[in-house]
This record gives C-alpha cells, sequence and structure tokens, in this order.
C-alpha cells in the first residue's frame, strides 16, 4: 500500500497527523500534511486509511 499528500488540495487542518503522526507529518512554514515515504510500513494500513478518511479536504491518495 502507497499514501501520499496531494499538496495542492491539503488546507493543513490537520487531522492526519493526528489521526496517524508516524505517517503524517506537518510542514513547520506551513503547516501542511506530507510524508516522508510513500510506502506504508507494515501494520500501519489502516491508520493511513484512516488519516485519508479524516481529511475533510479528501487530499489524501492510497493506492
Amino acid at each position: 500500500m502507497k499514501v501520499r499528500v496531494d499538496s495542492e488540495i491539503c488546507q493543513g487542518h490537520g487531522i492526519c497527523h493526528m489521526t496517524a503522526p508516524d505517517l503524517f507529518l506537518l510542514k513547520d512554514e506551513d503547516g501542511y500534511a506530507y510524508v516522508e515515504r510513500e510506502d506504508v510500513p507494515a501494520g500501519q494500513e489502516d491508520l493511513a486509511q484512516l488519516g485519508a478518511d479524516s481529511c475533510p479536504e479528501q487530499a489524501i491518495i492510497i493506492y
């Protein structure tokens, strides 16, 4: 499973980070979310999906 944050859509709500802080990081300069690695570690697939489902802007893509 892979995950990414669409930086064009993200509005910096931070809900994904609150849901899965090890997967979704926030940029210091604007608070927008990003992922360091697109590959979701084994056992964290549910958290990645929960983060995507929690995004009010639907800026998180799971593939």
